[in-house]
């Protein structure tokens, strides 16, 4: 199958210039002709030639009018002027109005084909610019979002499924569960990312204020409004705005949010003029919204127009193997902001963390990894742990018990095995639990060696889970130099 000819559109009053440029193009270009600007206009409304050859000087509307109109309703074209004037001006304006480039009449058909090719590689460039900007975009979109439990992949796909659609999402989840970070993610990932990413906490803001914060009030319309404000709405325009603690919006508030989700319009308060906007809508909240529609708290028909989509974020007691991935995120990042580059836990420490329950979830975990960064001191996880009401329980491994009461980290595999050989009175358990380490560390460390580093696949040889092998390694202090 041959490839499709690039369009391009000659609007020029003379049939002859046409003419002359229609027979040495055609071969190359899918082209199409107007006699005048406002038929150029319209041909360029419907078609979208990524190529078009203008006349400056046309009866009615010229060129610089057509072009300044091109560029107004923002058609992907690129624009090559054409004058059998030349003047330095007029040149001058056409650049600054967005023109490619400036042919003077008479042309040779070859120099206009060739702008026409160096236009093309520029679009080319542009494009491929995009899609390197996308990626990038994309990348640092997910910087945030750390677990690789079988939950949190499922909410990474479906964040990547319906990110760039325009339908609401809610998302639901337990205070600290990363609902802020899932919708940053929806916009950073969107066609609309350029614009304004708007938060409102609706539990911040007093309720008989909400509503002027969301879409703004008219001089007068209460003692202190000295001018017209702009509300939250219209400052997301074209954007995204991001209502937190949905479920604490009044009954009465909550009527007008459903006119802007049906009909993108709303009215500041005192005012009589509506106000057409372009906002996608993502909410958040922690409230059994199902119950408070029961309490007659929450509107039904509100709750299903917001529920398109619905991401409910685990708590992270129910993905306690992603602690060793988020401790490593959060020492990484404020050992950066404080200057403790090398800041690390202990075996130990990262059990203790690893079995706790964290009420406060993510964001309690974040703010204990930052105290023990600045501090340098692992006692702060261990007595955070064991003041906790949710402490772990006498069941738990005696290591949790033992927490914060001058309990160490344990030595090193290779401390261990001196021991063992040093020390007659080590019961045969410890002994054996000892050997068994000193084994482990061995398969682990030939395995990697064997694999290139590949952990992913040192995992799969292993049978055991990819943060499982990189708990080990860490643990035995092993190193691609080894």
């Amino acid at each position: 199958m041959a490839d499709e000819k690039t369009k391009l559109l000659i609007i020029d009053d003379d049939p002859k210039v046409s003419w002359i440029l229609r027979e040495g193009l055609k071969s190359e270009y899918d082209i199409m002709t107007a006699s005048d600007g406002i038929e150029g206009i319209q041909i360029a409304s419907k078609e979208k030639p990524p190529l078009i050859l203008l006349d400056i000087k046309m009866p009615g509307m010229n060129g610089l009018e057509v072009l300044k109109k091109l560029k107004k309703a923002g058609l992907p074209s690129d624009v090559i002027m054409l004058s059998g004037q030349g003047e330095t001006e007029t040149v001058v304006e056409a650049v600054q109005l967005g023109a490619f480039y400036f042919i003077n009449k008479p042309f040779d058909v070859r120099e206009v084909d060739l702008q026409l090719q160096k236009a093309l590689e520029r679009r080319g460039l542009i494009m491929k610019i995009d899609v390197m900007e996308q990626a990038l975009v994309a990348k640092t979109a997910w910087d945030g979002f750390i677990g690789d439990s079988g939950r949190m992949i499922e909410i990474k796909n479906l964040i990547e499924q319906v990110a760039d659609s325009e339908l609401s999402v809610l998302i639901r989840g337990e205070s600290g569960t990363g609902k802020e970070i899932v919708a940053r993610m929806l916009h950073q990932l969107s066609s609309r990312r350029s614009h304004p990413f708007i938060k409102v906490n609706c539990a911040a803001i007093p309720r008989e204020l909400l509503e002027a914060e969301l879409f703004g009030y008219e001089k007068g319309a209460f003692t202190g409004a000295h001018k017209n404000k702009p509300g939250r709405f219209e400052t997301a325009n074209k954007g995204t705005i991001f209502l937190d603690e949905i479920g604490d919006m009044s009954f009465e508030l909550q009527a007008k949010l459903l006119q802007v989700l049906e009909q993108q319009e709303f009215v500041r308060v005192g005012g009589i003029v509506s106000i057409k906007v372009d906002v996608r809508i993502i909410c958040a909240t922690n409230r059994d919204l199902e119950q408070a529609i029961y309490d007659r708290q929450f509107r039904d028909d509100l709750f299903y127009r917001l529920n398109e989509i619905t991401v409910s974020l685990p708590s992270l007691r129910d993905r306690l193997e992603d602690v060793p991935l988020l401790v490593d995120h959060f020492l990484r990042k404020y050992g950066e902001v404080y200057h403790r580059e090398h800041a690390h836990v202990s075996a130990a420490c990262m059990a203790a963390m690893s079995e706790y329950n964290w009420p406060g979830n993510v964001r309690q975990l974040e703010n204990l990894i930052k105290q023990l960064v600045v501090r340098q001191d692992e006692a702060v996880v261990f007595e955070s742990i064991r003041n906790s009401p949710d402490a772990p329980t006498a069941e738990r491994p005696a290591r949790l018990a033992r927490a914060g009461q001058g309990y160490t980290a344990p030595p090193s595999s290779a401390q261990s095995a001196v021991a063992v050989g040093d020390d007659k009175n080590f019961s045969l358990k410890d002994r054996l639990s000892r050997t068994i380490e000193s084994e482990e560390k061995k398969l682990i460390a030939e395995v990697l060696r064997k694999t290139n580093w590949n952990r992913r696949k040192a995992a799969q040889i292993l049978e055991i889970s990819y943060r499982s092998l990189l708990y080990k390694i860490k643990e035995y202090r092993l190193n691609e130099v080894e």
